[in-house]
């Protein structure tokens, strides 16, 4: 049998080691955990990687520590706007969704419009109703609200300034949850999901929902999730210059991923990481700020799970 690996992420950034409490690391640790496992045990049922990538985000959706689904920051208005998207390294078929609010898992609704609206990127209102077309579970207000994210927005609700995911002005978290995966057939799947930036306006969207950009995956290279402050991922085409640079330029997984994480966007001033899985299942957990929550698993062996470099 062929080898499967599954890696997520739950967000990068200057995430303070004087900041996180034993108790509140442990939980951060067991929400990875359920949910890598979640996604493995597809895989090693013979399941595909993008049943997995998805099963392990939809988790992380659910987790309210992570900033997307039920955990999913406030904007300006005090709401909640959800982007996310998916995509098939077999087929290269995608789907995509931005400004959503209400809906319990955003990468279940990015699946869909991916397999039953004949489009890639949906967007606001409109998607909202496809999504209901669709019978996409909804949640009520109260559903996504925590007491730690409104008193995020409370900080900076009457200032012209976005706030990224800690409340501390030393902590630069940047809230995203994503996951890649191979398959037992060798198929590549990588999946993004965010609730945004604390008090964002202008109906801003950032890198998570960019094809390319925030998540892309194909079975010639690799697949690629990313967390990271979104202009710059999205001026650098980040998940898709991993794939280009090991397609056209035969660099390996973790060439590509260490030019593009720790010289190309360090050079456009950019903070965050990702993590890709190749075609051989070789995993990179790249990034270049303190720290990224993330863990990784292959075919059987024990879950690995980090927060900070070391």
């Amino acid at each position: 049998m062929k080898n499967f690996a599954i890696a997520i992420h739950g967000g990068a950034g200057t995430i303070l080691r004087n900041q996180m409490t034993a108790e509140k690391e442990a939980l951060y640790k067991k929400g990875l955990v359920d949910a890598i496992e979640l996604g493995n045990k597809i895989l090693a049922a013979g399941g595909s990687s993008i049943d997995a990538v998805e099963a392990a985000v939809e988790s992380l959706e659910n987790f309210p520590l992570f900033n997307a689904g039920r955990g999913a920051v406030f904007t300006n208005k005090g709401t909640h706007e959800m982007d996310a998207s998916i995509m098939d390294g077999y087929t290269l078929e995608a789907g995509a969704v931005s400004g959503i609010s209400n809906v319990q898992n955003p990468v279940k609704l990015a699946r869909l419009i991916k397999e039953k609206s004949g489009h890639v990127f949906l967007s606001g209102k409109e998607a909202e109703e496809f999504a209901r077309i669709q019978h996409v579970q909804f949640q009520p207000d109260e559903y996504f609200f925590t007491e730690e994210r409104y008193k995020q927005w409370q900080e900076v609700k009457n200032t012209d300034s976005y706030q990224l995911d800690h409340a501390d002005k030393s902590e630069k978290k940047f809230g995203t949850v994503g996951a890649v995966a191979i398959d037992i057939y060798g198929n590549l799947a990588a999946a993004t999901s965010t609730g945004g930036m604390t008090n964002k306006r202008f109906g801003r969207v950032g890198d998570t929902p960019m094809i390319g950009a925030g998540t892309y995956a194909n079975n010639k290279t690799c697949a690629v999730s990313c967390t990271g402050h979104g202009e710059f991922f999205i001026r650098a085409v980040v998940a898709y210059d991993v794939s280009c640079l090991m397609e056209y330029k035969g660099m390996t997984l973790n060439e590509a991923c260490l030019f593009v994480v720790k010289d190309k966007l360090v050079k456009l001033g950019g903070e965050g990481g990702l993590i890709a899985i190749d075609k051989d299942a070789n995993i990179e957990l790249v990034f270049n700020s303190e720290g990224m929550y993330r863990a990784w698993k292959k075919n059987n062996s024990e879950t690995e799970v980090r927060i900070y470099e070391a």
